[in-house]
């Protein structure tokens, strides 16, 4: 009789998740061509949102809520009548705090002397003498006039931003950053569609 008619070889259990060779467990974590590029494709897309190069973002029904939560505004309608009163694209503006694609206003290239106006109360928000070339293809200045925006912490995308809106009716008008010319530093990056302008008189 052989020793292994006594002691017969017991049988192999399957490889495990548990069993697997360290190698193996460590390929099947590893992110997949496809994954790689969707984490690098929302890394830029996060990135250029931070920078205000974004062509077209709209953040659901909270235009006004962002600001309205702790503002009380002298012109206020209706969501209904604001759609009345304002275009397709500025309800998407200044009420859904949407942002218009770069390069797309007329006043991005607007240069004669005069006021930027609030397209959805007619509030002067900005001086012509205040508007520089940003070259992000908005309609940029270094500072509003005197108590004509208003501003909330914007924490939309993953990403904290200075939200800026309309004092008077909380209409949203675009964001503010710290990387604008002297005296503030400031660029107040607008949307051309939230602004009306007014040329001075001759």
């Amino acid at each position: 009789m052989r020793l292994s008619d006594l002691y017969p070889p017991k049988p192999r259990k399957p490889a495990t998740s548990a069993t697997q060779p360290a190698r193996a467990v460590a390929a099947s974590a590893a992110p997949t061509p496809a994954r790689r590029l969707f984490l690098l494709s929302a890394t830029a897309a996060a990135a250029a949102v931070a920078a205000g190069l974004v062509p077209r973002l709209v953040r659901p029904a909270v235009a006004a809520e962002g600001a309205n939560a702790t503002e009380h505004f002298e012109v206020a309608f209706s969501d209904a009548e604001w759609r009345k009163r304002l275009s397709a694209g500025q309800y998407e503006i200044l009420r859904q705090e949407g942002t218009e694609r770069p390069y797309s206003s007329p006043l991005n290239d607007e240069h004669r002397a005069g006021t930027f106006a609030c397209a959805g109360c007619a509030q002067p928000l900005f001086s012509s003498r205040t508007k520089f070339d940003s070259h992000t293809g908005w309609p940029s200045f270094w500072t509003p006039l005197d108590k004509a925006v208003g501003t909330h912490t914007d924490r939309s995308f993953g990403m904290v931003r200075t939200e800026v809106h309309c004092s008077r009716c909380g209409g949203h008008l675009g964001h503010v950053f710290d990387d604008g010319p002297k005296p503030t530093g400031l660029r107040y990056c607008m949307n051309g569609l939230a602004m009306t302008f007014h040329p001075q008189a001759a």
